[in-house]
């Protein structure tokens, strides 16, 4: 099964892509990620239209959509790692994690989420979500194996 993460904007060759990078290699198969960007300066509600149809466009056919929120449920690595185990379980083509810019998902990207989920109620910088989140799908993974990374 392949997983991505389809996020608005471009990290460039900034330190949180090398950091995103780090956790991304070591999942197998690799985290790949999926980056969509509107240029044209559009007031807030028609941004956030068109960014969710261009995220909603990277997203492959018949995958698990996963989008992140901060209306979305907040898990324990170790309720992520069970709902990695399900969503592996249902054998989709692949697992796309959805990553919004700063005025957030549209409701079209939250509507066809299979699942909403939330960092926290904290706002994040969106780049920095994109590390927060292969770390956590890299930490459910280990937690998975029975590998060590994972202590409380």
């Amino acid at each position: 099964m392949r997983m991505l993460v389809a996020a608005v904007g471009r990290a460039g060759r900034r330190p949180v892509q090398a950091q995103f990078d780090d956790y991304a290699k070591r999942l197998k198969p690799p985290l790949e990620l999926i980056e969509v960007e509107e240029r044209r300066p559009l007031p807030g509600p028609a941004l956030k239209a068109r960014e969710a149809g261009l995220l909603l466009g990277a997203v492959p056919a018949g995958a698990l959509i996963v989008a992140l929120d901060v209306r979305g449920k907040a898990l324990s690595s170790e309720d992520l790692a069970r709902r990695l185990a399900d969503w592996r379980a249902r054998a989709p083509k692949a697992l796309c994690f959805v990553i919004g810019g700063a005025e957030g998902l549209g409701e079209e990207v939250l509507n066809r989420a299979d699942f909403v989920l939330s960092l926290g109620p904290m706002t994040w910088p969106h780049l920095l979500v994109r590390v927060m989140l292969a770390e956590q799908i890299y930490r459910a993974g280990t937690i998975l194996a029975g590998h060590p990374y994972h202590r409380r």
